[in-house]
């Protein structure tokens, strides 16, 4: 995903300063940083709500420029490696896109999956398509959860209610959740709310 079109929020202590896409809010965040007023600033990132580590030295210009590399050498050192295009190719293997990676079995599961129709790569596919399909509420809960605990955790913990909260985040009680959080600083409280609503959809 190119660095522009990543989704964040920032926060000067508890205040919510600037939402949009990271060019946006890096260039809102250093205006205010320029001012020499600021407390912390943090940035996270929409989905996960890790940090984003932004380098505000220089003018704006500066920094803008900055981010446009990362976005280079973090998909260089994440995409899976791809044959040259004007390399021969080997009979019988069409270009689908498709990732050699290692995995680690049990010999009664490569024997399982060898006997599968189309063999052990196709068996594998299918498992891994339907595992998503019959999952996806529950990795959507999962995730949700996560992200909210990880903002929790930075902008809350020693708000109180704080541990309550967790619990009831986990154990899928909106309630408790709402009622728990209602006294914090409302940015954080609302952000945590958004975070959070995916962890409580049955």
């Amino acid at each position: 995903m190119d660095e522009q079109d990543i989704r964040c929020t920032a926060f000067e202590g508890s205040r919510c300063i600037a939402s949009g896409n990271l060019v946006e809010v890096a260039g809102k965040v250093k205006a205010i940083i320029d001012r020499g007023e600021q407390a912390s600033v943090l940035i996270f990132h929409d989905l996960t709500s890790e940090l984003i580590e932004v380098d505000f030295r220089g003018a704006v210009e500066d920094v803008l420029k900055r981010l446009e590399k990362p976005a280079a050498s973090i998909e260089s050192a994440t995409a899976p490696s791809t044959p040259d295009q004007g390399a021969p190719r080997g009979p019988g293997r069409p270009r689908l896109g498709v990732v050699a990676r290692e995995v680690t079995l049990l010999p009664r599961h490569w024997e399982w999956l060898n006997s599968q129709p189309g063999g052990a790569s196709v068996a594998l596919r299918k498992l891994v398509e339907e595992a998503r399909r019959v999952n996806r509420g529950k990795d959507k809960v999962r995730r949700s959860q996560e992200a909210a605990y990880r903002f929790m955790s930075a902008m809350a913990g020693d708000l109180p209610g704080f541990e309550e909260a967790t619990r009831a985040l986990f154990a899928g009680n909106p309630g408790r959740f709402n009622d728990l959080v209602a006294s914090w600083p409302v940015d954080i409280r609302d952000h945590a709310r958004r975070l959070s609503e995916a962890a409580f959809q049955n």
